[in-house]
């Protein structure tokens, strides 16, 4: 996907000048024009903040919301890839509009981390690894999870997740109200 043209069309539709969204998010009008012109790739905390001023979900922006569906299966190949590289999240129930869960298979390769910036969102967010170790910091506090282990917190708590593994991490998440 195009992040930037999806941003101007976005932005456009929403009539807000780049200046404004970047007033409304807390960002430097520069920074919206960056990433339009798509000579930065944001984090998913940076486009996230982003999206808050228009505002929109991170789902909304890489999916095209339709009318609540009928649909029950979500094949693996048809999951959208809200992350970005290296990270993985898969979001299940895409097509769904005004879905009350968020749920998403996150995959985070050696190394990965969500950012130097530490989310924080409306809601509750939980998880259970599946495979691999994480490290995540909610807070002021730091826990190391391996395969079984699951987490829950409340999202507006600054929070972070990190690989620190040798093998690739694969978690399954939820979260309430949907923020993705």
């Amino acid at each position: 996907m195009d992040i930037g043209h999806r941003l101007k069309a976005v932005r456009t539709k929403a009539a807000l000048s780049q200046r404004e969204l970047a007033k409304r998010s807390g960002v430097t009008n520069g920074f919206i024009s960056q990433i339009e012109k798509n000579q930065v790739s944001p984090s998913v905390s940076s486009l996230r903040k982003v999206l808050e001023g228009i505002p929109m979900s991170l789902a909304s922006f890489f999916t095209e919301e339709t009318e609540m569906g009928t649909e029950v299966i979500f094949r693996a190949s048809d999951m959208p890839d809200l992350g970005t590289h290296p990270i993985s999240y898969r979001l299940i129930g895409h097509s769904r509009a005004n879905r009350a869960i968020g749920m998403m298979q996150e995959i985070l390769p050696p190394g990965a981390d969500t950012g130097d910036d530490m989310l924080s969102h409306e809601g509750e967010e939980c998880g259970i690894v599946i495979r691999g170790t994480v490290e995540i910091t909610v807070g002021e506090q730091i826990h190391q999870l391996a395969a079984g282990d699951g987490y829950y917190f409340d999202s507006r708590t600054p929070h972070r997740f990190r690989n620190v593994g040798e093998q690739e991490c694969e978690l399954i998440s939820a979260n309430t109200p949907a923020s993705f």
